[in-house]
């Protein structure tokens, strides 16, 4: 086995009761099916003939769904903002005098709608990041794509074998 895979499986940890043979074959399988791990290059994956292609196939000029305006943040919503601008300056990632710029630049993401802040149980029908405002207070920045599937056209791409049973 090259030298650099050696040094490397020596970080490794195994189960203590595999024997020396059961690990060698462990690695010998795991090197001979690498194509079925993800890799930095191939996040799903190389097995052939279960290639993943995605394609997006909305151009310029976006349908009206994926267009719209951000709407005025809830006074919940807000809130939990306001939460998670503080507790960033608490754990140092903001310093005070940063925050008045952490503002604008929300704002100026909301007013080009890229931004929009909704509560957690609001409904959403855009393809911009969201601030989500959990029940228990805390807040996140996520994605929600749904409208984005009203515009895009389906493929019936069987499942991989092993994934049908």
């Amino acid at each position: 086995m090259h030298f650099l895979i050696t040094e490397k499986l020596k970080e490794a940890e195994f189960n203590h009761e595999l024997t020396e043979k059961m690990k060698e074959k462990l690695i010998e399988l795991l090197f001979k099916y690498k194509n079925a791990f993800a890799t930095y290059k191939e996040p799903l994956g190389a097995i052939i003939r279960h290639e993943v292609d995605i394609i997006l196939n909305v151009e310029k000029t976006y349908p009206p769904l994926l267009r719209r305006p951000a709407y005025p943040a809830s006074p919940r919503a807000r809130e939990a903002l306001e939460v998670h601008i503080k507790e960033s300056m608490d754990l140092g990632l903001l310093i005070p005098r940063a925050r008045e710029a952490l503002e604008v630049h929300i704002k100026e993401l909301m007013d080009l709608g890229v931004l929009r802040k909704v509560g957690h149980n609001e409904k959403v029908e855009v393809t911009t990041p969201v601030i989500i405002t959990w029940h228990n207070g805390k807040s996140r920045m996520v994605g929600d794509f749904r409208s984005l599937n009203t515009y895009t056209f389906q493929t019936y791409t069987q499942y991989p074998e092993s994934m049908r049973h």
